[in-house]
């Protein structure tokens, strides 16, 4: 059983996307802690993310990588590369709109979101993040805005359509 999750880790990718350094002062000099935010996926859809404290940088890296491995779930991807359709994303005051591209635009994104989407194994994309630039809205932002993500096997399936009429009315707008 150790073989398979040294297996599962080897081919999860992870990134750091912020260390924040906290300071508390006391009467006998300051004390400083660090917070971590980490994003991981397998590059093929699935992805997650987590946030971890501690005194060493180290130690809040390992709890936020255990957080995150726990909180991975499955996107649907378009031809392995985009979205299947663009969608918003909204956490607290932060706001991600987030758009599917053609093959060869890449990932155009800044801040948290780029790290996001290089483990999830999205190659074209554009991304905006309007309001706050917190890095943990926004990253929880994206998050809730893929997990409404669906392809059009899904939408036809809930309708009781078939595929072709939901894909004919993708190609009209």
């Amino acid at each position: 059983m150790a073989n398979k999750m040294v297996n599962n880790n080897s081919e999860i990718v992870e990134r750091l996307v912020k260390v924040n350094r906290c300071t508390s002062v006391t009467k006998g000099g300051r004390k400083f802690s660090f917070s971590v935010i980490v994003v991981v996926g397998d590059k093929k859809g699935k992805v997650g993310y987590g946030l971890g404290k501690a005194t060493e940088v180290m130690d809040a890296k390992a709890k936020a990588l255990d957080e995150a491995r726990k909180s991975m779930f499955k996107i649907p991807l378009r031809e392995g590369r985009t979205l299947h359709h663009d969608t918003i994303g909204k956490f607290c005051s932060g706001k991600v709109i987030m758009r599917a591209a053609p093959a060869g635009t890449g990932i155009i994104a800044g801040g948290p979101t780029r790290p996001l989407f290089e483990v999830l194994g999205i190659k074209d994309i554009v991304a905006k993040s309007v309001g706050s630039n917190n890095p943990h809205n926004v990253v929880k932002a994206v998050m809730m805005g893929l997990r409404g993500t669906s392809t059009p096997k899904m939408i036809a399936d809930k309708r009781g359509k078939k595929i072709v009429e939901i894909a004919s009315q993708r190609e009209k707008t």
